[in-house]
């Protein structure tokens, strides 16, 4: 009886960088096409991790503390022991990450593509800190044997919108982001102005983003008659499928921006001081990536500049 390979792949998020490690999930599951691959991941990607069809199974990594929760860190020790894999690519390669390599047994440790010390495929390259995400992950595989890793894909991220895409022609706005980071977001009313100016070009502004961010979601509104606040309504599935049909997406450096480059939307991604494009900005021939140092200082004729420019590409 032949013995299957398993297979464990970790990636932890946040969304953008999820997004953009899917080409490497699938060059994944293409050079082990017969092995068991497991994805360890956080409970928020465990349903994209399930639906996406590059694993066979989804452990979910609630990341605790070791000193507020050593039980869950025993479990986790036991759980990789117990998976018996054959290799393992870490493409999350943080600390945390590192010393689940450390931890095991060094008898049982398994292959490992990654950072941590010790590991037998690492990746060493002293400009990693400085590289994009893509040209990172693909040069990480390729010293773990894979070769010719795709783009990032999402073609099988979709889920019906009838009941919340406005008839005609839509433009997508993605004013949110993390909150703890300020310095990634375009003020509210710059969005709302932009979004006045797509309203006067014919395109029904489309606001999405999470619960979190009803306040801002809600002053945009507040100035802009037209707009659609699908604000709190959409699933990651639905933001794809409404990024398909829309004529253009716009947005902060935050997940659902990436969600809309990597399903081909002409998209414009704004960035300030909190993350730099060149290491992590979304890729594409319809994206264009707008940066300020600080953001606000961004002016809005240029954001709607790139807007048509990159709409009347595609």
């Amino acid at each position: 009886m032949s013995v299957v390979e398993r297979i464990l792949v970790i990636k932890h998020g946040a969304l953008g960088d999820w997004v953009l490690a899917t080409g490497c999930f699938a060059a994944i599951r293409r050079h082990h096409p017969s092995a068991r691959i497991t994805l360890l991941t956080t409970p928020a990607f465990a349903e994209l991790g399930g639906r996406c069809g590059w694993f066979d199974e989804v452990w979910t990594d609630e990341r605790p503390s070791i000193l507020a929760d050593p039980l869950a860190w025993i479990r986790l020790r036991r759980r990789l022991i117990e998976g018996e894999f054959l290799r393992v690519y870490d493409l999350q390669t943080s600390s945390r990450t590192g010393h689940y390599f450390r931890m095991l047994p060094r008898r049982c440790r398994p292959e490992w593509s990654g950072t941590a010390s010790g590991c037998s495929h690492p990746h060493r390259n002293p400009q990693r800190p400085f590289m994009h995400t893509l040209e990172r992950l693909a040069e990480q595989l390729g010293i773990a044997g894979i070769g010719d890793v795709p783009a990032p894909t999402l073609e099988w991220l979709d889920a019906d919108i009838d009941a919340l895409a406005p008839p005609g022609a839509f433009a997508l706005i993605v004013p949110g982001g993390s909150a703890h980071r300020p310095e990634k977001r375009w003020p509210s009313r710059r969005f709302a102005d932009l979004a006045r100016l797509l309203s006067a070009r014919g395109m029904i502004p489309v606001l999405i983003g999470a619960e979190a961010e009803a306040s801002v979601l809600d002053d945009i509104a507040g100035h802009v008659p037209r707009a659609t606040n699908l604000g709190g309504r959409t699933s990651l599935g639905q933001v794809a499928a409404l990024a398909r049909r829309a004529m253009c997406a716009v947005g902060n450096d935050t997940g659902p921006i990436h969600i809309a480059a990597t399903v081909g939307c002409p998209t414009v991604a704004l960035f300030g001081a909190g993350s730099d494009p060149i290491q992590y900005g979304p890729r594409g021939e319809a994206v264009e990536v707008l940066r300020r140092v600080p953001l606000a200082s961004l002016p809005v004729a240029e954001v709607i500049a790139a807007a048509e420019r990159i709409a009347a590409r595609a």
